[in-house]
């Protein structure tokens, strides 16, 4: 009997094959094989006609979506269908989640089978699950498939209907979308908040003391009896001290004054600095839960500075591979045979005395912790390393960090002993605290946003010596700190992720692409790992909370989401949710109907600028600045794309009106031809100018100023060499070409030819001469690989496995195979037989071999092929490399009842 199983990827097929018995034939689909029409050109002609068509749902007949098979997925479904022929059984093997689901389904309306059909599920690729999942197959799930297509017909009534609107009120190309407009929002409401926030200055002291021969500080928390303002007496949205903070409020003087009163003594006496109060406190920190899906973006973030989409293609390629289970769940329970897993590491690795008294099972806090069953974590009962596996790479650390996590729940937990000593100095008393960790418990495996639990288990600690009431320290000085109010952070995307899921907006297999979304669609920008909203963001999100403020209310938001959840669930029916939410009395339709004509496109601009009686717009070619002049005509400026909404302040604005009013600043005169240079400011930041733009056509020449370089800092003689560059340094002696120093996008290099070589941090652009040039371009562009250790013979051919270092680190080497040592294994200790289980890794199987062979033989039909009994098919490798001839889309309007 044969049996085709259906899965979404090739690397998935590959590692499901290797766990299924023979007669099972495993293909890939790639992914979704039909949806709504992308664009015009996929509406089959015999909708075109229909107003409906645009949107591909017809509203008027139930909301029935129009589906097409894209052009790239017809090949697969050829292949699929020429599969399904021979084979006796179809298996939709397709992931767990409603999207999954929906993939499976999708399959068996294009396929059309004529055979028994089962649903196959698992949260995990291994041997075990495979053969659990094999034996208790079930039907599609029809309300999970309902629940993600009224998902997909949302999404496509919210950006089909709203876009248009704002491509006719405020620029063209724009899109609104249901989730991706509130993510937006939080972020423009982000940036709202800086630019309202006014930073305010508050002082304190800090002494330097010594007891028992040992330094610690102290801070000053009180003088007279009055407590000092610190950090949480300021409203944290102001700026500004809390209306009802009854604190003391230092300004400089009255912090200096206070500094040299303590330090020269009272009536001649030097101060006394006397412990007055110690307190000691015990306390236990449990490890977090294991990972889901917000979780591990938030701290792969954080720790490895990978984004959301990163973070997701990665774990993605650890679950097909059989290392990791199912990424997209928001569940944080963990199976028994985890469990058990777990403990047993934790025995095995750190001893009894580091494992929990009892198994620790956490409970799912979110309403609808549904898109999977379990927790993420390492596949099987073994819980194996990354290097173990021998992972490299992103995946290692991925990896590293979902085993630690895993393990780390099994753990004891960590126990913290806080000591906090008041030292009183006439009438100031200051406060010293201290931390020691007891025993580290789980700490010892993991650390929260910290990528090395020991050395964050010496960072924790704060010793102070010991002290008791009575005792008198020695004062060795004592310093005047100022401080002022920081401005809400800008959302990371951990952060924003985190605030996503509290909202309850989206659900864990959205997160990446909404974050993605706003990137893409030019409403947010990257810099430094912090979300910045555009004046683009800033216009849209103006015209959807005055005129749609549903679509950008958090709580508006997660409430569809839960009728999501409740259709999937059987609990709501999702066609009177639709008609409601579209054709309802106040339904979007209508509501787009009416704004078309009322919404004054005038009305829409980004910001409105304090002080200056101005406007920010957004036009065709990025923002601007509008000021009326008084004489009934408009001053423009485009702002600069590297000043963010927060950091347009009235200085800022005035100078940008200045310069476009008076041009810009001589700030030097070239000493060859006496042109002037001017300090300008483009989209992408400052640079300098030499002469004016000339009426011919030709560019002046200009110079982007250094990394780190502020405009202010920029001098004459600066501008002069860097309007120099590029620099001639002189002629190799061997070859006599020219060498050049000079800045490019990747900062300062010299050159000789087409040999390129960066500066390092000490040298300067600017002093840098030939001898140091031609000591750089001597420098081999590969380190040289050098032995290490030679750890003995390898057992199938005799020949040697050896440790070397190369120009990414040390590796092991075998024949012509190099594996990288993973994280944690040391060139210094790494064992013959861990060598041989990286170098296994890095050597392919026969049948993996066969089924690399295949997919590439394949490629050009878009299917990757992996089967574990060798099966025959019709050449057609001269067909398939011709250009294929373009065909309308396969179409199938949805039946309303299934």
């Amino acid at each position: 009997m044969r049996r085709l199983v259906i899965v979404e990827s090739p690397t998935k097929a590959r590692t499901i094959s290797n766990f299924l018995p023979k007669g099972y034939e495993v293909e890939a689909c790639m992914g979704h094989v039909r949806d709504l029409p992308a664009s015009a050109k996929e509406i089959p002609a015999a909708y075109k006609e229909q107003a409906w068509s645009r949107i591909g749902v017809d509203i008027e007949k139930n909301f029935e979506p129009l589906y097409v098979v894209p052009s790239d997925k017809k090949k697969v479904i050829k292949e699929l269908k020429a599969l399904l022929k021979d084979a006796d059984e179809l298996i939709l093997a397709t992931d767990e989640d409603r999207e999954g689901e929906s993939i499976g389904w999708h399959l068996t309306e294009v396929l059309k089978p004529e055979v028994p059909i089962r649903r196959m599920v698992f949260h995990e690729i291994t041997r075990e699950a495979i053969q659990e999942a094999l034996s208790q197959t079930r039907e599609i799930d029809q309300q999970l498939v309902r629940a993600q297509e009224t998902r997909r017909i949302l999404d496509r009534l919210v950006g089909y209907t709203v876009s248009p609107l704002l491509w006719k009120k405020v620029a063209s190309g724009l899109s609104a979308g249901r989730v991706q407009s509130v993510a937006m929002q939080m972020l423009v409401k982000r940036e709202r908040e800086r630019i309202a926030f006014r930073s305010a200055t508050y002082w304190d002291l800090k002494a330097l003391l010594d007891a028992n021969k040992q330094k610690f500080s102290a801070v000053l928390i009180s003088v007279g009896g009055r407590t000092i303002a610190s950090g949480k007496d300021f409203d944290e949205t102001t700026g500004q001290l809390k209306k009802n903070a009854k604190v003391l409020l230092l300004d400089e003087t009255a912090a200096r004054n206070l500094r040299e009163r303590l330090l020269k003594g009272e009536n001649g006496k030097p101060t006394v600095w006397q412990v007055i109060d110690v307190n000691e406190r015990v306390q236990k920190r449990r490890p977090p839960p294991p990972f889901t899906t917000s979780t591990l973006q938030q701290e792969a973030n954080r720790k490895l500075r990978l984004s959301s989409k990163e973070t997701m293609r990665v774990a993605q390629r650890l679950y097909e591979q059989g290392y990791i289970t199912y990424m997209r769940t928001d569940s944080v329970t963990l199976s028994s045979e985890a469990i058990n897993a777990a403990r047993n590491a934790v025995k095995r690795r750190y001893g009894n005395e580091y494992l929990s008294d009892q198994p620790r099972q956490y409970s799912t806090q979110s309403k609808a912790a549904q898109e999977a069953h379990e927790a993420i974590r390492p596949a099987g009962t073994q819980m194996l390393t990354a290097g173990e596996h021998g992972l490299s790479g992103t995946e290692a650390s991925v990896y590293d960090m979902i085993w630690k996590r895993t393990i780390a729940t099994q753990m004891a937990e960590a126990i913290l002993k806080f000591n906090t000593v008041n030292i009183q100095a006439q009438d100031a008393v200051f406060q010293a605290t201290g931390k020691v960790i007891e025993f580290p418990g789980f700490f010892r495996a993991y650390v929260e946003g910290t990528d090395d639990p020991d050395a964050a288990l010496d960072d924790q600690e704060m010793i102070l010596p010991l002290l008791k009431q009575g005792d008198v320290v020695n004062c060795k000085d004592v310093e005047a700190l100022k401080h002022e109010t920081k401005p809400p952070a800008r959302y990371t995307e951990a952060s924003l992720v985190q605030a996503l899921e509290k909202e309850g907006v989206g659900r864990p297999s959205t997160y990446s692409t909404i974050i993605s979304t706003i990137l893409d669609r030019g409403y947010a920008q990257k810099t430094s790992n912090q979300l910045i909203p555009t004046y683009v963001a800033f216009a849209v999100s103006r015209l959807l909370e005055n005129h749609f403020p549903d679509l950008v209310d958090t709580q508006f938001t997660a409430r569809m989401e839960e009728v999501l959840d409740e259709i999937a669930e059987g609990k709501a029916e999702w066609l009177p949710y639709l008609r409601e939410f579209y054709q309802g009395e106040v339904g979007l339709e209508s509501q787009v109907k009416e704004k078309e004509q009322t919404i004054n496109p005038r009305d829409i601009y980004a910001l409105d600028l304090d002080g200056v009686e101005a406007k920010v717009r957004v036009g065709p070619y990025g923002a601007y600045i509008e000021r009326e002049n008084g004489g009934g005509e408009a001053v423009r400026v485009s702002i600069p794309e590297s000043i963010a909404p927060a950091d347009l302040n009235v200085v800022e604005v005035e100078r940008l009106i200045r310069q476009k009013d008076e041009g810009p600043d001589i700030i030097a005169h070239f000493p060859s031809t006496g042109e002037p240079i001017f300090l300008l400011q483009g989209r992408f930041g400052y640079y300098v100018q030499l002469g004016q733009n000339g009426e011919d056509g030709v560019k002046p020449k200009r110079a982007s100023l250094p990394k780190g370089t502020q405009p202010q800092d920029v001098t004459p003689q600066m501008a002069i060499n860097l309007l120099s560059l590029p620099r001639t340094l002189g002629n190799d002696p061997e070859t006599g070409e020219e060498i050049q120093a000079a800045i490019g996008r990747f900062g300062p290099y010299v050159r000789r030819g087409d040999t390129f070589k960066s500066l390092t941090k000490s040298d300067d652009i600017f002093t840098v001469d030939l001898d140091r040039a031609l000591e750089l371009l001597s420098q081999s562009s590969a380190k040289a690989s050098q032995l290490l250790r030679t750890l003995g013979d390898h057992p199938a051919d005799g020949q040697p496995v050896t440790v070397n270092s190369g120009r990414y680190g040390p590796y092991i080497k075998h024949g012509k195979t190099n594996a990288k040592l993973t994280k944690g294994v040391q060139p210094e200790t790494v064992t013959l037989e861990q060598a041989l289980g990286l170098l296994a890794q890095k050597q392919p199987t026969k049948a993996t071999k066969t089924t690399k062979s295949k997919a590439k033989a394949a490629a050009t039909t878009a299917v990757k092929k992996t089967t574990v009994k060798k099966t025959t098919a019709k050449k057609s490798t001269a067909t398939s490399t011709k250009k294929a001839t373009a065909k309308k889309p396969a179409v199938a309007k949805k039946k309303t009842s299934k």
